[in-house]
Formats: structure tokens, sequence, C-alpha cells
């Protein structure tokens, strides 16, 4: 068993095509964004990632429509949560409302003078949205 106090969480923002990680720091109130991959490289990717940095939990972001529906993408988030859990049967997963996480993204680096080629990068917004729904959890439970 991992002693909690050297654990930490990480946060996944999903997609068909490219999935943003976040981490958090071992007292699990900062997120940092880490990096981008492509969904097909995910699990190896986690597989590396998970014991290396004696993950604990994993956040991942559920994506709801305005109306409160689900997204058709919630169902490969599903297949994908059943993947991680036969790998890692003790790991925890928790789910946040991912809705405007992409927006306040784009705000985010908008505002933080990037130039706009490299706004345009899609990677930096996958993973800042991954930070965002890591640290929204956060808050949560730190409240």
């Amino acid at each position: 068993m991992l002693n909690k106090q050297h654990t930490k969480y990480i946060g996944i923002d999903y997609g068909k095509k490219r999935t943003g990680i976040s981490i958090s720091d071992h007292n699990k109130v900062i997120s940092f964004p880490l990096d981008t991959i492509d969904t097909k490289k995910l699990m190896i990717y986690l597989e590396g990632l998970i014991p290396n940095e004696k993950i604990e939990k994993v956040i991942i972001g559920k994506p709801l429509k305005l109306n409160n529906q689900v997204h058709e993408l919630e169902n490969d988030i599903i297949k994908f949560i059943k993947s991680l859990k036969s790998i890692f049967p003790n790991i925890i997963i928790e789910r946040v409302d991912e809705r405007y996480t992409s927006k306040i993204s784009n705000l985010i680096i908008r505002q933080s003078g990037i130039k706009q080629k490299s706004r345009m990068n899609k990677s930096i917004i996958d993973k800042i949205s991954a930070s965002l729904i890591l640290e929204s959890y956060l808050t949560m439970i730190n409240k």
C-alpha cells in the first residue's frame, strides 16, 4: 500500500485524438499541466506515469452538455476507465464536470501573453484543461 503522504493525483482531459494530463503536488493542493498525449498511446503513457509518480487517484473530466446530457465521448471514457482499472485495480477514479474547461484554457493562454501562433497549439489547451479538471477536484476536497 502506498504511503498517502508521498502520492499524487493526476487529472485527465480525455479526447478522441489527444488527451491532456495534469499532476498534483504531494500535498494535493496544486495542479500542474503535465503533458498532452495521443489518445491511442495514453494507456502506455499511464503504465509508466502511475507507478513512477506514485499516483493514488485519477480525476477524469466528465463531458456534459449545457443541458446536463452526457456527451457522446462518455462511452469512450467509460471503456478507458475499465481498461485503466483492469491494469491498476487499486487506483481510485473520480469524475469532475469538465464544462467550460476548454474555454477557460483558451482565456488563460490568451492572457498569458503567449504568441498567437503558439496559442493555436491544441496540445497546450488540452493539458491546461486537464489541470483545470484536477484543480477543481483539489479545491472541492480541500474546502
